[in-house]
């Protein structure tokens, strides 16, 4: 999850939002902190693809579409991407269930080979997936994403991983908050993650230490603001929301170059930082 990106995909806030309208029409429904203003998302997501660009990543869109909520601007979740091809996930949250389907109409319309689907009752979000290396995942389970979503990913796996880990999530602010496993985990290189270590079972944290992973440990007064969720682009280069000082300072003392963007409008108040913004799917070791 860490080398560097080649193609991502992303839906714009005017596909996504559409309109001021649309906003305040959903907002509340969706547990936004706040309704995202449409003119100043456009702004700030200009700069933040001007950010990808800076990169040389080739960029890919979904269009606008009906079915869709405000939270497919997130196009993280509704998927989960491996060596040979894409599972489409049965998103927990029911409201962004259709853009499931519109993923893997975008996949099959580029040549992405479809591995396969979460099916009912089993629930996977993309944000529950983390790739320790090429042959071990770990996947959370909580609110968004249930036991039987794990073993169907597991089976889709079979053949390219070898251990699944799962991750037991917390209530945290109930079953209407958006608590990813990587809502508390943010790999920076393969050696170094970003975590907030207080949402994370000991287990877990042991396991990661014994892969000879170090952890950096996000200020509990930065958690709030999304300083946990960090976009690796490439090994120890990554792109975080402003704001984040005490983060941005300890990822800096472990070399790490960070670029930063206001992300008040497109990620605090829908509950999305960079990693939720965007959905890799080619990453090529260096």
């Amino acid at each position: 999850m860490v080398d560097p990106i080649k193609k991502i995909l992303l839906k714009h806030p005017s596909n996504a939002f559409l309109n001021q309208r649309n906003i305040n029409k959903q907002y509340l429904e969706l547990n936004y902190l706040a309704a995202p203003n449409f003119n100043s998302a456009i702004s700030d997501y200009e700069i933040f693809v001007d950010l990808l660009k800076s990169f040389d990543i080739e960029i890919y869109y979904l269009p606008k579409d009906k079915a869709t909520s405000l939270d497919s601007i997130y196009t993280h979740d509704p998927c989960v991407v491996s060596n040979k091809g894409v599972v489409i996930c049965n998103m927990g949250k029911k409201a962004r269930q259709p853009e499931a389907d519109r993923m893997k109409e975008f996949f099959h319309s580029i040549e992405v080979p479809i591995l396969g689907e979460i099916q009912s009752p089993g629930t996977l979000e993309g944000g529950d997936v983390v790739w320790i290396n090429e042959k071990t995942i770990a996947v959370g389970e909580g609110y968004r994403t249930n036991k039987e979503g794990i073993e169907q990913l597991k089976l889709l796996l079979s053949d390219q991983v070898e251990t699944v880990i799962t991750v037991s999530i917390p209530h945290w602010n109930g079953p209407d908050d958006c608590l990813h496993l990587m809502s508390n985990l943010s790999p920076i290189d393969h050696d170094l993650y970003l975590v907030y270590s207080r949402l994370l079972p000991v287990s877990f944290i042991k396991y990661l230490l014994d892969q000879n992973i170090e952890l950096i440990d996000v200020p509990d007064d930065e958690y709030e603001s999304m300083g946990c969720n960090v976009l690796a682009i490439a090994p120890r280069k990554v792109i975080m929301i402003s704001g984040n000082p005490k983060t941005k300072q300890l990822l800096e003392n472990k070399g790490v170059e960070i670029h930063t963007y206001d992300g008040s409008e497109i990620s605090i108040k829908g509950a999305g930082g960079p990693t939720c913004l965007t959905r890799p799917f080619l990453r090529i070791s260096q």
